[in-house]
């Protein structure tokens, strides 16, 4: 990966396009990246927002980009929010973003208690017509427990819906750093430093609810992206940091 992307913190491939969409997170530019699968920056958009801490990427069946602005390491921000880049954007050096603000139905305290620190996140997609987003745990011993939150995907101010929660392991390297459901729906996957979560058969939108398979990564980085190449190939992305990372890999599901 190039060094502009050593932080590299969301990946997003648009249909059927070889162009892979990346940004950086917080203490960036507020750049969004279009890579080729050799690691080449095809081009640059300048988006009109502070990256405050933007984590994750995903897309519509329009070709619309969206921004996971929503980075909360001290579970105390009040402005979380995602940020809309419409697809005549993206062939342009610079982009308004259109505003899509939430705040966690069962979060009443800015900062909670250390003991219920579960509204960072880094991960999220696009379903139907929603936005399904997926925390970040900063409680011992609960690092990897995540809880599935429901958005509207429209412009406005709403609240986001607890779903369903999920407990991958206790260690710091289980806790999720993205997502990306496949464009047949059938498969939704999350990406942990320790390993790649893939759920199946599941109920509606209670993604937790089918069956769950853990691929365990024996190379250790910082995973931050995971996007669907196709509805059985993934694209990840790891920060480049402690000798360790910055590079673009390809797994196929078996």
């Amino acid at each position: 990966m190039p060094k502009s992307l050593k932080e590299v913190s969301g990946a997003e491939v648009l249909g059927k396009s070889d162009l892979i969409w990346m940004l950086n997170d917080s203490e960036n530019r507020p750049l969004l990246y279009a890579v080729s699968k050799n690691g080449n920056i095809e081009r640059k958009i300048y988006i009109n927002e502070k990256n405050h801490d933007w984590e994750d990427l995903t897309s519509d069946k329009e070709g619309n980009i969206y921004i996971g602005d929503f980075g909360n390491n001290l579970n105390k921000r009040k402005n979380l929010r995602i940020l809309k880049i419409d697809k005549k954007y993206l062939k342009t050096k610079k982009a308004k973003a259109k505003k899509i603000k939430f705040s966690y139905e069962n979060q009443i305290k800015f900062p909670p208690k250390k003991k219920a620190m579960f509204f960072d996140a880094e991960a999220f997609f696009y379903y139907n017509n929603y936005f399904y987003i997926f925390t970040k745990s900063r409680v011992k011993n609960k690092y990897g427990k995540t809880s599935l939150y429901k958005v509207p995907a429209k412009k406005g101010k709403h609240i986001a819906k607890l779903i369903s929660e999920f407990e991958n392991c206790i260690d710091l390297e289980c806790w999720v750093t993205s997502a990306d459901i496949s464009a047949d729906g059938k498969k939704v996957v999350l990406l942990s430093q320790k390993n790649i979560l893939v759920f199946t058969d599941f109920e509606g939108d209670n993604f937790f609810s089918g069956k769950v398979k853990k691929i365990d990564l024996k190379h250790y980085s910082q995973k931050e992206g995971i996007t669907f190449k196709d509805n059985n190939t993934l694209l990840i992305t790891d920060e480049k940091g402690h000798g360790a990372g910055g590079n673009l890999y390809e797994l196929k599901l078996k």
